[in-house]
């Protein structure tokens, strides 16, 4: 299974989470400021939420994506307020007619102290669990 990871962090959150990923997925993670270049059967697609918004970047990296450039996304997300970090994403890839696997990984993120020490261990033994349910 051909598997990509692309990224956006603002504080760090994303980029703890996606290096767990990459240990599991078998590749490196990369921001999305680099383009998916090969057709992957998983991309794993992380950002955190600030101000209410996924940053303009990653939503231009999904303009850049097509269904015949990817099988299935895996969302990752995290934020200190917002329950639905994922939400923009899944929007904006469904409007694309890009599958999106079921189910998101969502955590805290911290603001502060808000969510403070987030993502924590806990969150990513929890994220693990979830990618390998995503390469099964």
């Amino acid at each position: 299974m051909k598997t990509a990871i692309r990224y956006y962090s603002k504080f760090g959150h994303t980029e703890k989470m996606v290096k767990a990923i990459a240990e599991l997925a078998g590749c490196d993670p990369k921001t999305v400021s680099e383009p998916l270049e090969e057709k992957v059967d998983v991309l794993f697609l992380g950002a955190g939420i600030f101000l209410s918004k996924v940053d303009k970047s990653v939503m231009q990296f999904i303009e850049s994506l097509s269904s015949d450039s990817v099988g299935c996304v895996a969302l990752i997300g995290s934020s200190a307020i917002i329950k639905e970090p994922t939400k923009q994403m899944r929007d904006a890839l469904q409007k694309r007619n890009i599958k999106v696997y079921e189910r998101d990984f969502t955590c805290k993120g911290s603001m502060g102290p808000i969510g403070a020490g987030h993502p924590d261990a806990d969150d990513i033994e929890a994220l693990k669990s979830f990618v390998k349910e995503v390469l099964k």
